[in-house]
């Protein structure tokens, strides 16, 4: 273990970060393996502090070096590599100089996610990567407990939704709610009020939802565009709108909960 030179591409040893631009390690992918990819030593960092078992890092040695503290004491492997090397593995050239990949750990319970304090996110069909990888970093900075994932939701651990997370969705706790809506009756059985976000005519505004719900909150999120189904706001304590001008009735997903984030830990 420890510091290993690799002079060629072509080395098995780092078949794990092989072609991510086409296999992507994604498991609904061919190829995919469903290895949690880091990218950068911001995001690697917080690998390394994470749950996630970490199988090898690749990189060039000045990005090593950056993370020295961090890797003080860890027998895995560290594999060096030129620039151009590192590219020809990877499938493109990487300006962070440096990745980490890991396994997946077992998943989070309902009650493990739910378990600290703050408000939770509750999301149904947000597949869009990018936005789910704010929608964590939003909530690692703003006090948020944890992410439940109903029907529909991408993969959180999927290489884009990590890297745009800058690594939060790695220490946010998360988890999935097979059960839908059903899996709502649970969270309100453990003290929480649910809260689905709307812009439809007659939901209460957010500011004044501490007046409905003082307790924790379960905060709803439906997809950028078509929204949270009748289903699901059916399922709900109470429906919230964030107030805007007329002729403007929604908001990126990311945004839209940062709002909703702040102004729960506002009033906390």
């Amino acid at each position: 273990m420890g510091v290993i030179h690799i002079d060629h591409s072509g080395d098995p040893r780092v078949d794990d970060f092989r072609d991510l631009s086409t296999a992507d390690r994604r498991p609904d992918r061919p190829g995919g393996r469903g290895l949690v990819i880091a990218e950068g030593a911001v995001v690697v960092s917080r690998l390394l502090a994470s749950r996630y078992p970490v199988r090898a890092l690749l990189g060039v040695q000045r990005r090593f070096a950056e993370l020295a503290g961090d890797l003080a004491g860890r027998n895995v492997p560290q594999y060096v590599a030129s620039a151009e090397t590192m590219a020809e593995v990877v499938g493109f050239h990487l300006n962070r100089g440096i990745l980490a990949v890991a396994d997946r750990p077992a998943p989070l319970t309902v009650p493990e996610v739910t378990g600290g304090t703050g408000p939770v996110a509750v999301l149904e069909g947000v597949g869009d990567h990018e936005n789910l990888g704010a929608l964590f970093r939003n909530a690692a900075a703003l006090g948020v407990g944890g992410v439940l994932l109903g029907p529909g939701c991408s993969d959180p651990l999927y290489r884009r939704s990590v890297r745009v997370s800058m690594g939060h969705v790695l220490r946010v706790p998360f988890g999935h709610l097979t059960d839908w809506p059903g899996g709502l009756d649970d969270l309100r059985a453990r003290g929480f009020a649910v809260a689905a976000f709307t812009p439809r005519p007659g939901s209460i505004p957010l500011r004044e939802l501490r007046e409905h719900a003082p307790g924790r909150v379960a905060l709803l999120f439906g997809a950028e565009g078509p929204g949270l189904t009748e289903t699901a706001l059916a399922a709900a304590d109470h429906a919230v709108r964030i107030p805007m001008p007329a002729g403007v009735d929604s908001l990126n997903i990311a945004t839209a909960a940062a709002i909703a984030f702040y102004e729960l830990a506002r009033d906390g």
